[in-house]
């Protein structure tokens, strides 16, 4: 009895010695890691690193991104009580797009850039979310394509007046705000939406 109770204390402190082994390098690996400038959560698995950031969704809430070009991971960024962190958005600007791009174009006129600098520069928002809209004369794909390629435009005149952009996105003839079967539905559909967070 007693050479089995030996063996089993033995096996314990064996295991017990093993595991301060592996916790040991565990935190070496850590530490080299930190000494040059990544933690382990920071590494991608190809060596490359992960760039942790703050996603705004459209409603304003936050979410922690960490993304290293091959793979990425969200999570709602939550206070301490569980409840999702939002920022205050409202939609501060609409721009039909017939007065900014040339039909099947997403090049802004000199004019327009004009236009949107002024906008970008006398708004008082921390970030903005870029959203673009056609109407759905063609085809889904096309439409999708031609309208984050005008938000993207916008968006970049937003950046060189110094603002910051959360998301720029293009949601083609998906959302309209008329209906298709006429002109002026048509007209209203064909728009960039500029939304503030505050």
């Amino acid at each position: 009895m007693a050479n089995l109770y030996s063996r089993t204390v033995n096996k314990f402190m064996v295991v017990a010695a093993a595991s301060a082994v592996a916790l040991t390098s565990l935190m070496t690996v850590s530490v080299d890691a930190q000494a040059f400038g990544q933690t382990r959560s920071q590494q991608g698995r190809d060596g490359g690193q992960y760039i942790p950031t703050i996603w705004v969704d459209p409603d304003g809430c936050e979410h922690w991104v960490m993304d290293d070009g091959a793979e990425g991971y969200m999570t709602p960024h939550t206070n301490r009580k569980g409840i999702p962190v939002c920022r205050r958005g409202n939609l501060c600007g609409v721009m039909n797009s017939d007065q900014f791009f040339a039909t099947d174009s997403h090049r802004i006129h000199k004019a327009g850039k004009q236009r949107l600098a002024e906008f970008f520069q006398s708004a008082s928002a921390t970030s903005y979310i870029i959203t673009g809209h056609t109407d759905s004369r063609a085809s889904d794909a096309y439409n999708l394509r031609l309208s984050l390629n005008r938000a993207n435009a916008v968006a970049a005149i937003a950046a060189q007046s110094g603002a910051r952009i959360a998301d720029v996105r293009g949601y083609g003839e998906r959302l309209p705000a008329a209906a298709n079967n006429t002109a002026a539905g048509m007209a209203k559909n064909r728009r960039v939406e500029i939304i503030c967070i505050q």
